[in-house]
C-alpha cells in the first residue's frame, strides 16, 4: 500500500516567544515491511539551527532552535511510505520459556530486547496489571497466542473514549477507570507483559482510516496512533489492542510505523522548551491517504465542489 501522511502542528502564543528549542519525531522509519520514499519537514519561522540524526532507539529525530521573537510556530511533515502486507503471528514458544530468556545467566549472550522488560516513566510494574493478564497466561501457552488473547481482552473490556484521559494519565489510572485512548491501551498492554517478565515496546505511528459511509475523507481529520510490539523467538510482533489487530512486522499494511520506544515519553512527535509565550493554542492535523486520493480531499468547512 502506498500512503501519504501529512502531520501539521500549529502553535499560537499569547505573547512573543523569545527563545525556543524543539525536538521532533516526525519521519517514519525505514524497516521491514515499510519504506520511506519521500519525506519533507518544514518549520516556520525558519530555525536558526537544525540537526537531524538517530536517537537511542533508532528513530529519526530533528532538533531545531528558534532564536528570534515569534508568536506562532508551524511544523509540517509530509511523507510518502510504501508498506507491505504482514504475516499473521506464527506458532511460538511457551511464554514461560520466552520469559526465562531474559533472566541473567553467567556467560549468556546479551539480548537487546531485554531493555524493554523494565519499567519506564509512563509504565510502572504493578500487581494490578499481572492480575488483569494472568488468567490468559496459563502454563505452557504459546506467547503469541496469549498476546492475541490479551489484545482482544483490552479491546473488549476497556472502552475507547476520546478525551477521557490526558497525555500524562498513568496507565494504572486508565486501567482502573476502564477507558482511555490508543496511548492508554498500548501502555496497559505493555505494562501487563512487562509485569509478567516479558519484553514489550511502544509503537507510535499512523493508521489509514475510512470516513463514514457517504462522507468524503477530510484533510486533517486523522490522528497519530499507538500500538504494541512484543519480542518472541528472535523477532518483534505487533499488536493493536485498540482495534484488536496483530501481525508481523506490523498489524496491517494500512499501518505506518513512525517511532519505537519504552513508552510515549520517548517518542512524542514534537516537544520543546520556550522562553516567553504565555498561554498558547495548539492545533494538530493529520491526514493519511493514498497519494492519488490526497488532492481530492475536502478541507473541513470549505464549500463542497460543484457537481460535474
Amino acid at each position: 500500500m502506498l500512503l501519504r501522511i501529512v502531520h501539521h502542528t500549529r502553535y499560537r502564543y499569547q505573547a512573543p516567544v523569545l527563545l525556543a528549542q524543539h525536538l521532533a519525531h516526525l519521519r517514519p522509519l525505514d524497516r521491514t515491511g515499510q519504506r520511506v520514499l519521500q519525506h519533507q519537514l518544514a518549520v516556520s519561522p525558519e530555525p536558526a539551527q537544525l540537526q537531524q540524526g538517530a536517537d537511542a532507539f533508532g528513530n529519526w529525530r530533528t532538533f531545531f532552535s528558534l532564536q528570534s521573537a515569534h508568536e506562532a510556530l508551524d511544523v509540517s511533515a509530509d511523507s510518502l511510505v510504501q508498506t507491505t502486507a504482514p504475516a499473521g503471528p506464527p506458532d511460538s514458544s511457551p511464554w514461560e520459556a520466552v520469559r526465562a530468556g531474559f533472566r541473567y545467566h553467567a556467560g549468556a549472550r546479551y539480548e537487546p530486547a531485554s531493555e524493554f522488560v523494565f519499567p519506564s516513566p509512563y509504565i510502572p510494574l504493578d500487581a494490578a496489571f499481572a492480575e488483569f493478564a494472568r488468567p490468559l497466561f496459563t502454563p505452557g501457552r504459546p506467547l503469541l497466542d496469549a498476546c492475541r488473547a490479551l489484545n482482544q481482552k483490552i479491546h473488549t473490556e476497556l472502552k475507547y473514549e476520546s478525551a477521557s484521559t490526558e497525555v500524562n494519565t498513568p496507565a494504572l489510572e486508565a486501567l482502573a477507570q476502564g477507558r482511555g485512548v490508543c496511548q492508554d491501551f498500548a501502555h496497559i498492554m505493555i505494562a501487563c507483559l512487562r509485569t509478567l517478565g516479558l519484553a514489550a515496546r511502544y509503537v507510535s505511528g499512523y493508521l489509514l482510516t475510512q470516513p463514514p459511509p457517504g462522507r468524503p475523507r477530510l484533510i486533517g481529520a486523522d490522528a497519530s496512533h499507538a500500538w504494541v510490539s512484543v519480542w518472541c523467538d528472535g523477532a518483534w510482533h505487533d499488536f493493536d489492542p485498540t482495534n484488536d489487530r496483530c501481525g508481523h512486522p506490523s498489524p496491517g499494511e494500512d499501518y505506518v510505523t513512525l517511532t519505537l520506544g519504552r513508552d510515549f515519553g520517548d517518542v512524542s512527535p514534537l516537544r520543546g522548551v520556550i522562553q516567553g509565550g504565555g498561554a498558547h493554542r495548539l492545533l494538530v492535523e493529520v491526514t493519511v491517504a493514498p497519494p492519488d486520493e490526497y488532492e481530492r480531499l475536502v478541507i473541513p468547512g470549505a464549500p463542497a465542489a460543484p457537481a460535474p
